[in-house]
């Protein structure tokens, strides 16, 4: 496949480093099907949606999974070194994978200090920055930890430009979220729905519903020519219940709409489907949808603006077409939408 047919040009100044306030008060593009668009905004949504279609919403909670810390000097002739490390997978209760910076610096059983009495050893190190960090704390123990010396880990393209703050963990984390603490990126396209907005929406006569994936650093990464040789992305966990698959199969046997509220609830649910339905689900997935793929639990889709040449671009290609969703784009900057998790969003009706 030909990436070159998903890049396009974005201006630096679009990518946004901070969302607008309220988070509810950004711009939607509506792309119809036949290339028509609209200029409109998220609170406009329950205008282009019908009563009785159903937004799926992904209620995974971001863990505050950016740490610094300090490697200490070897012996006496040495330095310190400071250390970033992103937490990317739990691997067990005390030890996560991780990539860490600079990684040169880095060897097998060096101890890493994030905070008072709080640190952990490299037990694995492979190529570059990727290493396996076991702490000394455990469980809830370590969940704490990371709450109290952690920040929330910004995508790449806002962390290279600015630090994360105490501002992030309100506006980084969706209104919705749940308990469970396990997603190294959140599920941006949620960051709109403030507690008003879903209000609104339920007031139009449209239902929503939750699954969850855990969203993993994966969803960032450049594309790698193996992944387009398999057809296959990273692994990322998720959950779709008896109870949700049962109502959304209702919902389209009713001849209304299943619309996901970003890419992670539509690859959720796209990975849940058995002989045109969609079922409970419960373990990984490595779906990777691109143009030529047919959705099938998928009616439309409320999605933020992705990186050229990404497969969350792919994604909405094959939801939309490519040409479509290029002109859409170039529309985009032309009138400075604002890009990336924490700009404005789309609505995508096929």
């Amino acid at each position: 496949m030909d990436l070159s047919a998903f890049a396009f040009e974005l201006p630096d100044e679009l990518i946004a480093l901070r969302p607008v306030e309220p988070q509810d008060s950004a711009r939607l593009l509506v792309v119809h099907g036949d290339g028509r668009l609209e200029d409109a905004g998220i609170r406009h949504l329950p205008r282009y949606l019908t009563s009785g279609d159903t937004l799926v919403f992904n209620d995974t909670r971001v863990i505050p999974a950016a740490l610094k810390g300090v490697r200490p000097a070897r012996d006496a002739a040495g330095t310190d070194v400071n250390i970033d490390a992103n937490l990317v997978e739990r691997v067990s209760p005390d030890t996560w994978r991780a990539l860490a910076r600079p990684g040169k610096r880095l060897r097998l059983g060096d101890a890493i200090a994030f905070g008072e009495n709080f640190e952990a050893i490299i037990t694995e190190k492979g190529q570059g920055a990727d290493l396996l960090l076991q702490f000394n704390r455990a469980g809830e123990a370590l969940d704490e930890a990371l709450d109290a010396f952690g920040a929330m880990p910004l995508p790449p393209y806002i962390a290279r430009r600015r630090s994360a703050d105490a501002k992030d963990r309100e506006t980084y984390q969706t209104s919705f979220a749940g308990e469970e603490a396990q997603s190294v990126a959140a599920p941006t396209a949620g960051l709109h729905f403030t507690p008003r907005l879903r209000d609104e929406i339920t007031a139009s006569g449209i239902a929503s519903e939750w699954v969850r994936l855990h969203v993993g650093l994966g969803t960032f990464s450049p594309l790698q020519e193996s992944q387009l040789e398999s057809g296959r992305l990273h692994e990322e966990w998720r959950r779709v219940s008896p109870e949700v698959a049962d109502r959304l199969n209702k919902v389209r046997a009713a001849g209304r709409r299943v619309v996901p509220v970003g890419t992670t609830a539509l690859r959720t649910l796209e990975s849940s489907v058995e002989d045109g339905k969609i079922v409970p689900t419960l373990g990984p997935t490595d779906i990777f949808l691109k143009p030529g793929d047919r959705l099938q639990a998928t009616d439309a889709l409320v999605t933020n603006f992705h990186l050229p040449e990404s497969s969350l671009f792919m994604l909405v290609c094959a939801l939309m077409g490519t040409e479509v969703m290029q002109a859409a784009y170039a529309h985009a900057v032309k009138e400075k939408y604002r890009f990336y998790s924490y700009g404005d969003a789309c609505l995508l009706l096929p």
